[in-house]
């Protein structure tokens, strides 16, 4: 399907088949407000969709490591590895699928991507019972990494659709549906400890395919191609020799990294950490769905923060809240507080999802500051940075379970981790402070 609006300033891109819009300008109020926004609306929703499942799949086996008990024969820091594979293997994949969106278009990947989610949920349901090896399990779990892909080719997708001003607010809900994903899977595996036990994991696979193929049958429905977002080969090259582009990855650590690494890790860290409160999966299923869902629900309100307010001061102080937090869990695990432990986990999940919703404002604002005059090169510089940093952030999900395994290695408690995670989350605040909000010639404006 071919979407015309008046006639393009420069030649269009040739359609390839399928449903390719040929046109598209989101920063003309005329064309947003006649067509623009209800195409875009369509497609948000349904990326949305696509991506809560993906991120669901990646986060498998956060839950799947709370059926196994006893009978699989696997100790803490093994377990702590089944959760960083999917995560690393995630962070990797963030990279191609960032520009297979342009490669095959939005809709075309969209429906790939959420097909290619039947391998590992499959994979995992043959391969789960007691007596298998710890090697074939942690093959599962990293083939699981697929699911995490999708955000960064669905963001890529959206960033091409919406204007500048609304980027924070689109970016932010269509993340936040996603991160919902992670909260999703553990209430229902929650659900299926509650009803039918430790037993029988392969039940959650048996929600999810369906599901699965739900989501790519909307897309092949609803979602549309843009044919202005070519790929550009040169992109990824060009914006790592930026030096924000590093930055910026190094800030996604701090505020994604922490959601996903707490989100696989804290059923694992109340178990260990406070084994007579929780000496069942149930009871540490009970509280491990709500972090990671106050952190996707708040995310679009970061970026509707970052919107008003910008994306630097918010991302500024929202590193400050996070050392804050991190100092209340380490006390609280020292005074072996519970309710303490918990409230400064949930309040750190809570500023990770604003942090990120902030983080990624600053990111399209970054370039149209530093190209006012060329939105296509501000877009295509973005759009490659969104994939740069959320390969990296992705990555320090990676650091934050090897953080927890290490600690309860060395110091058979998470202090260890707590301590560190203070000292990044410091270490954000000097170098948002310094990059972006200090007064000096070389500040950019609205960042």
């Amino acid at each position: 399907m071919t979407l015309a609006v008046d006639k393009p300033q420069s030649q269009p891109a040739p359609r390839r088949g399928g449903r390719w819009i040929d046109e598209w300008r989101p920063e003309d109020p005329a064309f947003w407000a006649a067509t623009g926004a209800r195409v875009a609306r369509r497609n948000l929703v349904v990326s949305i969709l696509s991506e809560h499942i993906g991120f669901s799949i990646w986060s498998l086996w956060s839950v799947f490591v709370l059926f196994l008990g006893p009978r699989y024969g696997l100790d803490p820091a093994q377990k702590f590895l089944l959760t960083s594979a999917p995560t690393l293997v995630g962070a990797v994949l963030r990279l191609p699928y960032t520009f297979a969106v342009a490669t095959f278009g939005g809709r075309n990947w969209t429906i790939f991507s959420a097909l290619l989610l039947l391998v590992p949920t499959v994979y995992a349901g043959i391969v789960l019972q007691p007596g298998v090896s710890f090697t074939t399990l942690l093959i599962a779990a990293s083939v699981a990494g697929v699911g995490g892909g999708n955000f960064a080719s669905s963001m890529a997708n959206i960033n091409a659709f919406y204007p500048q001003r609304l980027k924070g607010w689109a970016l932010g809900i269509n993340a936040g549906g996603g991160n919902i994903g992670v909260a999703a899977v553990q209430l229902v595996g929650l659900l299926v400890l509650a009803t039918a036990g430790a037993a029988h994991p392969r039940l959650i696979v048996l929600i999810y395919l369906p599901l699965i193929v739900v989501a790519a049958l909307l897309a092949a429905v609803y979602m549309d191609n843009l044919t202005h977002a070519s790929n550009d080969k040169r992109a990824m090259r060009d914006v790592i020799k930026d030096g924000h582009a590093w930055i910026m990855s190094l800030l996604y650590i701090g505020t994604f990294g922490s959601f996903i690494g707490f989100g696989f890790a804290f059923g694992q860290v109340l178990q260990v950490q406070f084994k007579a409160d929780f000496d069942t999966p149930v009871k540490a299923a009970y509280l491990t769905f709500l972090g990671p869902l106050l952190g996707s629900l708040v995310r679009p309100v970061g970026g509707l923060l970052a919107d008003r307010f910008g994306g630097s001061r918010v991302t500024f102080w929202n590193f400050v809240a996070m050392a804050l937090g991190a100092g209340t869990v380490l006390l609280a695990s020292r005074g072996h507080s519970l309710p303490l432990f918990v409230a400064g986990f949930v309040f750190l999940f809570l500023c990770s999802g604003l942090g990120n919703g902030s983080t990624y404002k600053m990111i399209p604002a970054i370039f149209k500051a530093r190209h006012p005059d060329d939105e296509r090169e501000a877009r295509r510089l973005a759009t490659a940075l969104i994939g740069v940093a959320g390969a990296v952030g992705a990555a320090g999900g990676v650091l934050v379970n090897l953080a927890f395994r290490q600690s309860f290695l060395t110091y058979k408690s998470g202090d260890g981790a707590y301590v560190a995670f203070i000292a990044f989350y410091a270490l954000c605040v000097l170098v948002t402070w310094a990059v972006y909000l200090r007064r000096s010639p070389r500040r950019l404006p609205e960042v």
